[in-house]
């Protein structure tokens, strides 16, 4: 694997030297110029330990806004820090030239996140198997498993406990709410920053960023074509309002993956109309509704041109997410925009921003749910025995899912994160998913068109609850920040089809 870095290179240079004289060869050159780029950092720290791999933090702010923008390399060369030399690269990062061969323990390894991984598909037309995709998933949901559960074995030791609950007293309520799994000094920290296992036997909890990130590394490194990137680490963007796009009908074209959602999006564009009597404009402007005769119109109206008629120019209305951790207060969920595109016809879409102020609220939201996880879990002594208390985590575990897919804090990748985490947390919880998601469900969408976490959970626990089954399989496992410590071996562990 590591000798091939040369030719990838030097392929990704021969395609930035074409001449530029059509789309196809613009579009190469994006892909080539963002991707050399993430294939020298990779290098760089290929033997190096893989909590040292943080795109994050070490990639210029710049170059992760202008690669989730896609911006031609002419644009971009000149303004952003470039990664060094390929020799630079290697040397930094002390690459052995040798193939990587596994272990007994890896091999196995392996195989169980292969099993694990392949949960995540969704059954729905546009969504191909990727035996890729499913190993990430699967060794990233072992190790979040592996290190929660580690964190909670501590908590659940009587002498910890007490000491958190000192140290919890000590520090300001108001930033991390008290929670079993939060101190202040991880809630103010960086949502990238990798915990490591000395801070986790330690007694210093993990914070719902560090779970989440563990899935966001793997999902970042399996895919360097993807930019995937936590959003409120793109600067000037993030004070602005980046997020992402998601259209259900561009045009005339009808989007494979996602239209299936379009009648239950539509329906919920006109609930929120008919409630609120307003929507907001292109500009944020509100556009109020309460003549009579438009609402008569929204409540019979049967497509999006039918709803951009009445409003009279593009619009958007936010999607209802209630609450747990502040009653009364309603959440920013996702925007359902209609803009009309000319003769094409319209662009029907959902918007995710991720603002400063929204941010600050989903973080205080994840917080607390993530805190209610820890404290279902840990509060019962044997709670692989008792029902109630099983039921108590899986539901705990599913709003915190259903606050992640309205946040959608990554520019992409939140979908198939927010599963393998709740995938993690089962299997920390001593229980196995055994089911596919059924086919024509996607769970993200689930979430976004929910408007309160107790809704999703009725959405998903029929087809979910069911095939959840007891099992001890963790303690069978290596250690996959162990198993699979170096960069190097990450991308090897990605790359084999071997096993």
């Amino acid at each position: 694997m590591s000798h091939l870095f040369p030719f990838k290179i030097k392929d990704y240079d021969d395609v930035l030297d074409l001449e530029l004289d059509s789309m196809d060869k613009f579009v190469l050159q994006c892909l080539a110029f963002y991707q050399k780029e993430i294939a020298l950092y990779t290098a760089s720290k290929a033997n190096l330990e893989f909590s040292q791999f943080n795109i994050d933090d070490d990639v210029d702010p710049l170059f992760k806004e202008y690669w989730c923008k896609r911006l031609h390399p002419k644009n971009v060369a000149e303004k952003v820090y470039r990664q060094p030399p390929l020799r630079i690269s290697l040397r930094s990062g002390r690459l052995n030239k040798q193939d990587f061969k596994f272990t007994k323990h890896q091999t196995s390894l392996l195989l169980a996140a292969d099993s694990i991984g392949k949960k995540i598909q969704y059954n729905c037309r546009g969504f191909l198997p990727n035996q890729r995709q499913y190993r990430m998933a699967g060794l990233a949901a072992i190790e979040i498993a592996q290190k929660v559960s580690k964190a909670w074995r501590f908590l659940r030791n009587p002498k910890n406990s007490a000491k958190l609950v000192r140290r919890r007293d000590k520090h300001n309520m108001s930033v991390n709410r008290g929670g079993y799994c939060s101190t202040s000094t991880l809630s103010a920290g960086s949502p990238t920053s990798s915990p490591s296992e000395e801070r986790v036997s330690s007694g210093i909890s993990l914070s719902w960023q560090d779970v989440y990130n563990i899935a966001v590394k793997w999902r970042q490194i399996s895919e360097p074509c993807d930019p995937v990137v936590w959003v409120n680490k793109l600067s000037e963007e993030f004070n602005s309002g980046f997020g992402s796009h998601t259209p259900l009908l561009l045009g005339q074209a009808k989007i494979v993956r996602y239209y299936p959602y379009y009648l239950r999006t539509l329906e919920a564009a006109k609930t929120i109309m008919l409630d609120l009597k307003y929507v907001n404009n292109a500009e944020d402007r509100a556009i109020f509704l309460t003549d009579i005769e438009k609402l008569k119109k929204i409540e019979v109206a049967s497509s999006c041109s039918d709803l951009y008629n009445v409003v009279g120019e593009t619009y958007w209305v936010a999607t209802r997410c209630d609450s747990i951790a502040f009653q009364g207060r309603r959440l920013e969920g996702t925007r359902i925009t209609t803009q009309n595109v000319g003769k094409t016809g319209f662009d029907f879409a959902i918007r995710t921003p991720c603002t400063p102020s929204r941010w600050e609220e989903y973080q205080e939201e994840m917080t607390a749910a993530w805190e209610a996880i820890c404290e279902a879990y840990c509060s019962d002594p044997n709670p692989t025995r008792d029902s109630n208390a099983l039921d108590a985590v899986k539901a705990a575990i599913l709003r915190m899912t259903y606050y992640w897919y309205n946040f959608m804090p990554l520019s992409r990748g939140s979908s198939v994160v927010g599963y393998v985490v709740l995938l993690g947390l089962f299997l920390a919880a001593s229980m196995d998913v055994t089911a596919s998601i059924p086919p024509g469900v996607q769970v993200d969408w689930e979430a976004i068109l929910s408007p309160d976490p107790g809704t999703f959970v009725d959405a998903v626990k029929p087809w979910l609850y069911p095939s959840v089954k007891m099992s001890k399989s963790l303690k069978d496992y290596a250690d996959v920040s162990v198993a699979f410590g170096t960069t190097g071996s990450v991308v090897a562990a990605l790359t084999s089809a071997d096993t």
